[in-house]
This record gives structure tokens, C-alpha cells and sequence, in this order.
């Protein structure tokens, strides 16, 4: 059998997926904090993946294709399962319509993302990246077993609503930045999202990884607030209805 470089970047997409299947596992013995961590692990190996791709050059849409397997597996069935066994379950036949979400939103994230792409470097996503979702829903859950305040108290509550949100999220419109390349030139172009990151590697190893959540939900908010902004001016320039139509029927006279 002939090993191409192409081996290189999958190997980190298959370990991905292994990743989301250990998260599985611990979380159907009820071991949380282990199942979290797999789920953010999954995510640094979803990063390699991209990044070995580009330095071998061997980006491929195979690539695409198993990646997305990957990720429905790390980031849409091991949170979703994950929520389930950690808070949800208590809730019955709701219970597992609300967690069957992230894995559902995710798997209709990825096959739009994929039917829409064009070309392999993008520089925004046009929904919530589903890895965001799926860390976003650990570090949530890690804070609440560490029994960190106000999240173990507010859990059983917020969980529910965290779900819907991200899953609806995942399919919005909303624009969300991609990870910056790391080159001289990324740098001199953007350098404060070079900035953001260091400070936020930073202060996640400080906390122990306790930041992770309100570092991440930042990053939600930013993509939320540009995307209200921009509604709001094209609904300001556009103006109320009334005067578009005065507009087009003046130009209909003049022409």
C-alpha cells in the first residue's frame, strides 16, 4: 500500500474522531470532567488537521468530506450525549429532543458548509463553527461539576436554553471569524487578533480552564453584536418602506 503525505492531515482528523468517541464513553459512565476534555482535545486536533493540510499541501476534498464526519461525531453526538447524561436526562422525552439538537444542527451546519464551499481557505464561516458549540458546551459543563459559581448553581436552567441557542447558532447567518494562519504577514495585517489569542491562551492556562466558557461566549457575543450592526445600517440606509417606495417610483418617472 503506497503512503502518501496526504496520511498526515487525516491522521489528525481520525484522531479527532477517536477523541469524540472517548468523550462518549466517560460521559456514559457519568465521568464529566474527562468527557469535556476530550471534546476540547478533538478540537485541537481539528485544528492540526487544517494546518497540516496547508504545510503538506495534500488539501484534498476527502479531506472535507471525513472531517465533517469527524466533527458530527466530537462536536454534535459527544456534547449532545454529553448534556443528556449531565443535566437533560432529568427531563424526559424533552430532555432528548433538546440534546438531540447539537448533533442535529451540527450535521445540517457541516452539510451546508460543505455544498456552499468554494475553494479551501475561507476567511469568515457563515454560522457558528460547530468546534465552537462543542467547546463552548465542555467548558460550560467543566465549570459547573468544578462547582465554579454561578454555574453549578444556574446549570439545570441554563443548560436547556445554552442547547437551543448554540444549535440555532450553528444554521444562523451570522458571520464568525476563522482562525488566523500564523504568518508575518497575518500578522502585520490583523495583529490584534494575534493579540486576543495570546492573552486568551494566557489566561486559560491561569484559570486552569475556567475561562475557557466566558472566553468563548465572547467570542459568540462579537459575532452576534457585527451581525445586528450590519442589519441595523443596511436598515438605516435602506429606510422605512414607504420612502423606498417613493424612491423607485421616481426613478421609474424619470426613466
Amino acid at each position: 500500500m503506497r503512503i502518501t503525505r496526504a496520511v498526515v492531515p487525516s491522521l489528525f482528523t481520525v484522531l479527532n474522531m477517536f477523541s469524540g468517541f472517548m468523550s462518549l464513553i466517560h460521559a456514559s459512565h457519568n465521568e464529566f470532567i474527562p468527557a469535556c476534555w476530550f471534546i476540547i482535545l478533538a478540537a485541537g486536533f481539528d485544528a492540526l488537521d487544517g494546518v497540516m493540510a496547508r504545510i503538506t499541501k495534500s488539501t484534498s476534498q476527502f479531506g472535507v468530506e471525513i472531517d465533517s464526519l469527524s466533527d458530527v461525531v466530537s462536536f454534535g453526538a459527544a456534547p449532545a450525549f454529553l448534556v443528556y447524561q449531565f443535566s437533560l436526562g432529568t427531563m424526559n422525552g424533552l430532555g432528548i429532543f433538546l440534546s438531540s439538537l447539537l448533533m442535529i444542527f451540527a450535521g445540517l451546519r457541516l452539510a451546508r458548509f460543505n455544498v456552499q464551499l468554494v475553494g479551501f481557505d475561507k476567511d469568515h464561516f457563515v454560522g457558528l463553527p460547530v468546534p465552537v458549540s462543542g467547546i463552548t458546551v465542555a467548558s460550560f459543563v467543566i465549570n459547573a461539576v468544578n462547582g465554579i459559581e454561578p454555574f453549578a448553581a444556574v446549570a439545570p436552567a441554563a443548560l436547556p436554553w445554552l442547547t437551543v441557542v448554540l444549535s440555532l447558532l450553528m444554521v444562523s447567518k451570522v458571520r464568525y471569524d476563522t482562525l488566523p494562519k500564523v504568518s508575518a504577514r497575518a500578522i502585520r495585517k490583523e495583529p490584534w487578533k494575534f493579540i486576543f489569542f495570546a492573552l486568551a491562551a494566557i489566561v486559560v492556562s491561569v484559570t486552569a480552564g475556567s475561562a475557557i466558557f466566558p472566553l468563548f461566549m465572547l467570542f459568540i457575543l462579537i459575532g452576534l453584536v457585527r451581525y445586528v450592526g450590519s442589519a441595523l445600517k443596511r436598515l438605516i440606509h435602506s429606510g422605512p418602506p414607504y420612502e423606498r417606495e417613493e424612491r423607485v417610483g421616481h426613478s421609474r418617472v424619470d426613466s
